[in-house]
């Protein structure tokens, strides 16, 4: 069975479990790095726990309550006294590098993903210089992690954005809370076993949409709120929403039904509730189309020329928008994956499957690029030109439409 391209591997990831066990650890654990930031603000991050009391959680009915955590990444008044935060907690490490990491035919104990430091400093004071700041959401693909998409946040915070990245708990395969307490993804993923045995895949596709929809919400609710003073900074009025993969179908599907996102970007994520893209089963923006900004990046062979389903959210859409390929590069090079796996030793063949041949160094510099002109074009009106065309600069970067 295919697995789906707008989800990660979430249902490859099943069949694997059926078939057989991941691969025996390995002793040797390396410490990644991600490319440092561009910007000119030093950055810190805090981790915040929101409870939404208006719902019991969806995965977990005896649970009264959703629970999530959510990072926040943000320019920094001062870094001196604090240390810089770790990839991963120690106990959602622990757990991710023995089930979601394996996925990627990363053998678990071959990459210290707690020891990895990110760029960001724990619990540093907010620069509160400048007013308040456009706010930017994250969300990762199906099955994966808030810090996913680190290399890029950071860049982005480091130009003077706030940056939220939410867990979708019991989806995402390792939340630590503050007790000290881990979940993993074993509900969703029954629910998919069950899904897959039924042929009932899209219904579960849908749910799990209009969970991710209900917590982006949720947290948008709770901006004027925002504890460690960030609900002093942000800027209510302008808000942006990205994500890869089913982070980025986030973005799409959460402009349609929520109006307070001004701005998204959907990075390689399909638009319809099926496991491989046919056109049939169109989510509502697909149907319907945005009446905002909203820019598409995917990769070669997939543009709104060829996938159905932004085929027809490019038709029905009245706002601005966009359709840039990144070139040489698969569905997971719009992740730290781009940067991390060519570090873990592994062979070629695997390091190409997931994230392909361009330069990695490259193709993270041209799509920070791409994304920060974007979102200073229509969150702080400030136009570099980038996105009117095909830029020297950045030729890793083609212009679909």
């Amino acid at each position: 069975m295919p697995s789906l391209r707008m989800y990660g591997v979430v249902v490859a990831s099943v069949l694997a479990t059926v078939a057989g066990p991941a691969q025996a650890s390995e002793p040797a654990a390396v410490r990644v790095s991600l490319p440092a930031p561009s910007g000119p603000h030093q950055i810190g991050t805090v981790s915040l726990h929101l409870v939404d009391r208006s719902r019991p959680d969806p995965w977990v009915r005896s649970q009264p309550y959703r629970e999530l955590m959510v990072s926040a990444w943000y320019p920094a008044a001062s870094t001196r006294g604090h240390r810089l935060a770790p990839y991963m907690a120690p106990e959602a490490a622990a757990l991710f590098d023995t089930t979601r990491a394996t996925d990627f035919e990363i053998p678990a104990g071959r990459v210290d993903w707690a020891g990895t430091r990110t760029h960001a400093y724990e619990g540093a004071p907010i620069d509160r210089r400048g007013g308040r700041r456009p706010v930017l959401v994250y969300s990762p693909g199906a099955g994966d992690p808030r810090t996913w998409g680190t290399a890029l946040v950071e860049e982005m915070a480091s130009r003077g954005y706030v940056v939220l990245t939410i867990d979708h708990t019991y989806e995402s395969p390792a939340v630590r809370f503050p007790d000290g307490s881990v979940t993993g993804n074993e509900p969703v993923m029954a629910e998919l076993r069950q899904a897959v045995q039924d042929g009932a895949v899209p219904a579960f596709l849908r749910k799990l949409l209009d969970v991710r929809v209900a917590d982006a919400r949720f947290l948008l609710d709770r901006l004027p709120f925002l504890p460690r003073g960030l609900s002093t900074v942000v800027d209510n009025r302008r808000v942006g929403f990205l994500g890869q993969s089913a982070g980025g179908i986030l973005a799409a599907e959460g402009m349609y039904e929520d109006r307070r996102i001004a701005a998204g970007i959907d990075m390689d994520g399909t638009l319809e509730f099926n496991q491989e893209p046919n056109g049939t089963n169109l989510m509502p923006v697909a149907a319907h189309g945005l009446d905002r900004p909203f820019m598409l990046m995917g990769r070669e062979g997939s543009d709104h020329t060829t996938e159905p389903s932004w085929r027809a959210f490019w038709a029905h859409s009245t706002g601005w928008r966009r359709d840039l390929t990144l070139r040489d590069a698969r569905h997971q090079s719009y992740t730290d994956l781009e940067s991390i796996l060519p570090q873990t030793g592994l062979p070629r063949e695997v390091v190409e499957q997931a994230i392909g041949t361009a330069d990695p160094d490259r193709a993270v510099a041209a799509v920070r690029a791409h994304v920060a002109s974007f979102f200073d074009r229509w969150l702080r009106g400030r136009d570099d030109h980038l996105l009117d065309g095909p830029s020297p600069l950045y030729p890793e970067i083609a212009f679909v439409g």
